[in-house]
């Protein structure tokens, strides 16, 4: 990770289709499983800039 933690670091959502239905699905989900299916899309289309 980069000196300073994620305080230097943007992600950028622009452009993307997805809804949160589709990163979420239409079930209730804990707050950790949203995190953790946001990480997994920020990773899957290298979302996360320096």
């Amino acid at each position: 990770m980069a000196k300073g933690g994620l305080k230097n670091m943007t992600v950028n959502f622009k452009g993307r289709e997805e809804t949160l239905e589709d990163v979420f699905g239409s079930k209730p989900l804990p707050v950790t499983q949203m995190t953790k299916k946001i990480w997994a899309l920020i990773k899957k289309y290298n979302l996360l800039k320096k």
